[in-house]
């Protein structure tokens, strides 16, 4: 396998493990240049968010010259996991959405897997759920914690990823992922306090708190930097569910449980 890293010293585990690294950024063409020599399949797993706004036009840019290398040294498959969720107002959203029709408009073959929420010990959105419940005895609750989404385990993740280059019937085609609980994210930072082994939290309705006023709020109670407390709480606002599981079906995969999934991460963290 080939790493492609910005930073050598922050990849001392991969290249431990036996893998080849590769430095570069692909928001300049340039550094990318034999990146792709010799690579069957590549995974897409960019995220330009937390560097702050303007990670929209990074993201454009980064999906473009990654696709345009891909092609033109002839990886055979590009492999991109984005975000659930239908017309969005959702900077966050639109932009995950914008990239994956880049990659397959200008690079190989796309297999476009589309999650929700990721459950996982050091995923954003977990860790923000687990410390709104450790830090807060009553909860504010914007009108976006009725909103419905459909989580899914890391470890489910990660083997659709896996499976991904073996199911010819991903090639090309939009795969959207989710688990087996339709949930609001009221009712995820219940089960999660129940997990925790706490009592549910109060939550006291306020609907006109703005995304703006969120991010503050999550921005002071939890280790989420604001500037991506902001476009994650804009894209709380949208459904985030699964509407055609007919791109997973072929993989054979039963995810596991919200609840399952919650326990697996807060052991995994515990481990950590």
């Amino acid at each position: 396998m080939r790493c492609l890293v910005r930073d050598r010293s922050r990849a001392g585990r991969l290249e431990a493990a036996g893998h080849g690294l590769r430095v570069g950024d692909v928001t300049d063409a340039e550094s990318l240049v034999g990146a792709g020599e010799g690579i069957d399949v590549a995974y897409f797993l960019i995220h330009a968010m937390a560097g702050g706004p303007g990670f929209e036009e990074r993201e454009r840019l980064g999906a473009r010259n990654f696709a345009v290398m891909a092609k033109r040294e002839g990886i055979g498959r590009v492999i991109y996991l984005g975000g659930l969720g239908e017309e969005s107002v959702s900077k966050h959203l639109s932009s995950r959405h914008e990239a994956a029709q880049i990659l397959a408009q200008e690079g190989p073959p796309l297999t476009y897997f589309r999650a929700a929420m990721v459950v996982g010990a050091q995923s954003e959105s977990y860790r923000t759920l687990r410390y709104l419940v450790r830090r807060l005895p009553v909860m504010i609750a914007p009108a976006w914690l009725k909103t419905a989404t459909q989580p899914i385990g890391i470890d489910d993740v990660l083997e659709y990823l896996r499976r991904a280059p073996d199911v010819p019937e991903s090639q090309g085609r939009e795969v959207q992922i989710g688990g087996p609980d339709v949930l609001s994210y009221g009712e995820m930072l219940d089960r999660m306090a129940l997990a925790m082994g706490r009592r549910p939290r109060p939550q006291i309705p306020v609907p006109f708190i703005t995304p703006w006023l969120s991010a503050l709020w999550l921005g002071l109670v939890t280790p989420v930097d604001t500037k991506v407390a902001r476009p994650l709480v804009e894209g709380l606002r949208t459904a985030t569910v699964v509407t055609d599981p007919t791109g997973a079906a072929p993989f054979g995969i039963s995810p596991v449980s919200f609840d399952t999934a919650l326990k697996r991460a807060l052991t995994d963290e515990a481990s950590a």
